[in-house]
């Protein structure tokens, strides 16, 4: 049986990442990159997929864990009968060649230790061969090689096509293991020194924290999301991933498996909001820069998503060798959304260009011209139907969110150039325009007979997207529309007090079988929206009711199932954490903070 999600931890190096589980066992790692083919894939398959186990020997063995300080440094304390270990996973963030290193530290007694290390490299299929060399072991498979380093003193071994190391470690005594990739035709790797990339990297983590400016309540919660943000960020190119995972499903056992190791545009202006808000401009220039770069060309070839450095293709396929995250099937590898069209994308890439401009980043001479090209798109497609925020499988239809967010487009470049008398552009032509959206969505998205708005013209079903309308500025909090639309959608689309994306009962709109849990950030969404509606103190309330689901070391993922109190969906979920951050900030400011 699969450990739960929230047994999970995550560390990395800002090129990628590992879940490392409760058990020890790192179950899911690509390498070198986030979108790259995993020698880990245990996740998603079994641990003959690949996994490395470090733990006690001891049958009986228990462990407690926490990151160390406001870092991505992982401790794990076991206690056995015979004694205490720490053992500390982290990933320095790289020079080269990503690293792995596991540091067993004796507390307590003499305690009997095991590695078993299986790499599968291509997603779990390809057995390398490994060979002993030089002090280390180094596994092989076509473009991949592994180096394994392990502590002198151990007992390493072949067994059952894995690498085993049996050693012990008392009182005061440490041991590192480090596994370090790289191309295969390429020369050994430099040798890394565990102890000082250990202090180096808690410094590294230490001194990026301390900048975070955020000083209200809620803070350790909103340091530990920044850095799960910043561990989701590709440090060459400066994207920031939905998710290091594929395929955990939003409903155990069944088909709604997606690949999130991809830049999404809608997360743009929202993660930038968040990195701006706590004073990290540098990483947010960084994600507008991969912004501009991923956008640029054609106006109607904007896709809704990219790769980590801006590659378009990302083709979908299935891996029938894995047999899924308790059985959740198919596991897929890209993401066919990428063909999708999304029109609430070019309000959100507008929108934050506007936020980065608003916060005063340096302007880059070619992103107005940009904008502009894709408002001259936008204007002659806005009233097109499209397949929305949610990804839908199904029929395009006309979706109140993606005209919202058509009007945000529109919104934001008038108010561009009503602020910024330098830039060029039709003032009252996309006057023009936010007006008709506007119109068309309060007569056609708007459903008077039940008081909310709805999921798409002509529709009676419910969206929870509808709750960013005051937060985007599209109504105020007090109109009466705003304030029956979140009641509605509280009163029929939550389950246990949290909130689903949409209905997925009957024929549901996204055309796939099966349901899901309730949506992280739409819970999220659920709180900013009682705020601006004048209802702090139920804000607050749901707000701290989403902190407790977070798992022991902090970490959400993208859904919740109430009725049985898990995790569900791609761990950690970048959308998640950038939620909390935001109404952690919003309930700051509504307290009357600067």
């Amino acid at each position: 049986m699969h450990p739960r999600i929230e047994d999970y931890a995550l560390i990395g190096d800002l090129q990628t990442a590992a879940l490392v589980g409760r058990n020890g066992s790192i179950d899911w790692l690509c390498l070198p990159r986030f979108d790259s083919p995993a020698c880990f894939a245990a996740l998603v398959g079994d641990q003959d997929n690949g996994h490395w186990t470090l733990a006690p020997r001891a049958a009986a063995a228990r462990a407690q864990r926490a990151y160390r300080g406001d870092s991505l440094i992982l401790d794990t304390v076991w206690e056995t009968e015979e004694g205490s270990v720490r053992v500390t996973d982290f990933m320095p963030q790289r020079d080269h060649m990503p690293d792995v290193v596991r540091v067993v530290e004796g507390l307590r007694g003499r305690v009997e230790m095991r590695s078993v290390l299986r790499l599968r490299f291509d997603y779990g299929r390809v057995v390398p061969w490994v060979r002993a060399t030089e002090g280390c072991r180094v596994a092989v498979a076509g473009p991949d090689s592994v180096w394994l380093r392990t502590p002198s003193a151990s007992t390493t071994y072949g067994e059952d096509f894995s690498t085993r190391s049996d050693f012990a470690v008392a009182a005061g005594e440490r041991a590192a293991f480090v596994l370090t990739w790289h191309p295969s035709h390429e020369p050994r790797p430099e040798q890394l020194d565990p102890f000082e990339a250990l202090a180096d990297t808690a410094e590294d983590w230490q001194a990026w924290s301390a900048r975070c400016r955020y000083d209200g309540p809620y803070r350790a919660a909103v340091v530990r999301s920044l850095i799960t943000l910043k561990a989701l960020t590709y440090a060459p190119t400066g994207g920031i991933v939905a998710a290091p995972t594929t395929s955990l499903p939003e409903e155990p056992g069944g088909v709604r498996n997606w690949d999130y190791r991809y830049c999404w545009l809608r997360d743009a202006s929202l993660t930038l909001n968040s990195l701006i808000s706590a004073g990290y401009l540098d990483e947010a220039g960084a994600w507008r820069d991969w912004l501009l770069r991923a956008v640029a060309g054609a106006p109607d070839d904007l896709q809704i998503m990219y790769g980590l450095a801006g590659e378009r293709r990302l083709p979908e396929f299935e891996v029938p060798w894995l047999s899924g995250y308790r059985d959740s099937l198919p596991v897929r590898i890209g993401n066919a959304a990428v063909e999708q069209r999304q029109l609430d994308v070019y309000g959100e890439v507008i929108d934050s260009f506007h936020v980065a401009r608003t916060a005063g980043l340096p302007a880059e001479p070619h992103a107005w011209s940009i904008q502009r090209a894709l408002m001259d798109y936008l204007e002659s497609t806005w009233r097109d139907p499209d397949e929305g925020i949610w990804e839908i499988r199904g029929p395009r239809r006309h979706f109140v969110h993606s005209k919202v967010m058509a009007w945000v487009a529109a919104d934001r470049a008038v108010r561009a150039l009503e602020g910024q008398q330098e830039l060029s552009g039709d003032l009252d032509r996309w006057r023009v325009m936010r007006d008709e959206v506007h119109r068309e969505v309060c007569a056609h998205g708007y459903d008077a007979e039940r008081g909310t708005f709805t999921q798409f013209y002509g529709s009676t079903e419910l969206d929870a997207a509808t709750l960013l309308i005051p937060r985007v500025g599209f109504l105020p909090g007090d109109d009466p529309r705003v304030v029956s639309t979140v009641d509605t959608v509280r009163r029929e689309l939550t389950h246990g007090g949290l909130v689903r994306r949409y209905s997925t009962e009957g024929e549901s709109v996204d055309g796939l079988p099966g349901d899901e849990g309730t949506f992280l950030v739409c819970s999220f969404w659920l709180a900013d929206a009682l705020l601006l509606t004048g209802r702090r103190e139920e804000a607050r309330k749901l707000f701290e009711r989403l902190l407790a689901l977070r798992n022991d070391v902090g970490l959400l993922s993208e859904e919740y199932d109430p009725a049985t109190a898990r995790q569900l969906g791609n761990f950690p979920q970048a959308f998640s954490h950038v939620g909390l951050v935001g109404t952690a900030f919003a309930l700051h400011r509504g307290a009357g903070a600067d």
